[in-house]
């Protein structure tokens, strides 16, 4: 069985954080791979490090990734236009200073409740059990 380690948050943050088992570029590239592989739209990465380190901050190893089924993402944004700030699905994918990596999603409980959404249970029951899907993909079985 796999397991996945997940970061307890504060309740009301609504922050998911599943810990990796490989380095920031393998974890993204995994990511990726599983997206594809699912069918999913992959939208791209935005390298944060790369473009706060070019603006003279120092910053870890931090990349988002952007993916998501517009069939099933799109369903959210027509129950709540302002859904659509929690979509395209994003992975934030980054590194602490002890070298250890994360995968950090929003819950989609939280985004439910976030926007008010009480008539799409079945939708973000799926869209979770993508996501953990997904990020179960950093994980050594």
């Amino acid at each position: 069985m796999l397991m996945t380690v997940i970061i307890p948050a504060a309740a009301s943050d609504g922050v998911v954080t599943v810990k990796s088992d490989y380095s920031v570029a393998e974890t993204v590239a995994r990511i990726k791979k599983h997206v594809l592989k699912k069918g999913i739209m992959f939208f791209g990465v935005i390298d944060q490090a790369k473009l706060g380190n070019k603006a003279g901050n120092d910053v870890r190893p931090s990349r988002l990734v952007m993916f998501g089924n517009p069939a099933l993402g799109t369903t959210f944004i027509t129950s709540n236009p302002e859904a659509g700030l929690d979509w395209p699905v994003r992975v934030l994918v980054y590194q602490i200073g002890d070298g250890t990596v994360y995968a950090a999603y929003s819950d989609f409980d939280w985004i439910a409740k976030r926007h008010g959404i009480t008539d799409r249970q079945a939708q973000f029951k799926m869209a979770t059990e993508v996501i953990q899907s997904v990020t179960s993909s950093v994980r050594k079985n």
